[in-house]
């Protein structure tokens, strides 16, 4: 009769230290690597042009382009039937890429300007006012947060299925796999792209709330009456508030559709013809307002003779 063979305690202890000393190895390098990073980003914000942490993050995902396209290559372009095939597919595959870039850049720099008329007054022996000025609102007032906060509450749960090492099947498996973007615009499985709609609706609901935190419309409406200042066809007060909230919630959709479309572009194309690429929606956003910005602070600096980052005091 065999016997059970028994395990000293010595080494569980063992095993529970090693990986408690895991666990905080990798905090401590999460840590470091983090603060490392945030040091470079001051140090490029203080002695370079733009913003650090930005430039760095660019910097990243364009790090990862070349391997994209060398994936799309081999597989769309050098492994196609024919030579028609080939051209086909690439020139598809820069269409696309040409037409979200152009969508981005659209996207960052459309303005709608609310005209504003300031009534003239008198100030000791002059007139001033009269003078015609405008409220810039952009059609993309959130930026790239919509898609940020709408992918990390996606992805939540299954950090957290992750974590806690659930391998379990049923209904619940389901519904993590539906919030799964790999499984989004599949042909085979389209019952998993209902994420995608769950998707779409925490861009759209995350893009006012955003917005609303960040513009109010009534303090808006009372710097303006404030300032003397009316816009044309409409009364101070509560009717320009909520000219300026009517107008806002049509602007708000409208950026909301043109995010939506270009973060839903990289999933439809991974889902049905499995182009799996890392600068999707969001990497393409963050990339084209960083260099936009980047290019007119450069700009500013050279037209007013600022060569601070440049050259030395």
């Amino acid at each position: 009769m065999m016997s059970a063979k028994v395990y000293p305690a010595q080494s569980f202890e063992f095993q529970s230290d090693a990986i408690a000393l895991d666990y905080i190895l990798v905090v401590v390098a999460l840590t470091a690597g983090s603060a490392f990073i945030m040091w470079i980003g001051e140090k490029i914000t203080e002695y370079g042009v733009g913003n650090g942490i930005s430039v760095v993050l660019v910097i990243n995902i364009v790090s990862r382009i070349p391997n994209d396209l060398s994936g799309l290559y081999e597989k769309f372009v050098k492994n196609a039937d024919n030579t028609a095939s080939a051209v086909f597919a690439a020139l598809i595959i820069v269409a696309v890429m040409v037409g979200m870039i152009m969508i981005v850049i659209v996207l960052n720099g459309g303005v709608r300007k609310i005209p504003v008329q300031y009534a003239k007054k008198v100030q000791g022996r002059k007139m001033v006012g009269g003078q015609t000025s405008n409220i810039p609102l952009k059609i993309n007032t959130a930026g790239v947060i919509p898609i940020i906060f709408a992918s990390s509450l996606l992805q939540f749960p299954t950090v957290i299925v992750q974590l806690t090492g659930y391998n379990g099947a049923g209904i619940g498996a389901e519904i993590l796999k539906g919030l799964n973007s790999n499984n989004w615009c599949n042909p085979k499985l389209p019952q998993y792209s209902i994420g995608l709609l769950v998707y779409v609706l925490l861009v759209i609901f995350f893009a006012y709330f955003y917005t609303s935190i960040t513009f109010n419309p009534l303090e808006v409406s009372n710097n303006i009456k404030k300032q003397g200042g009316f816009i044309p066809g409409i009364r101070p007060g509560k009717p320009t508030t909520d000219y300026l909230s009517k107008v806002l919630k049509y602007i708000i959709f409208i950026g909301a559709c043109g995010l939506i479309i270009i973060a839903v572009i990289p999933f439809f194309f991974n889902g049905v013809f499995g182009a799996d690429v890392s600068f999707g929606g969001t990497s393409l956003i963050i990339v084209v307002s960083v260099v936009l910005e980047t290019v007119k602070q450069i700009e500013s600096l050279m037209l007013v003779r600022n060569y601070k980052g440049f050259l030395n005091d």
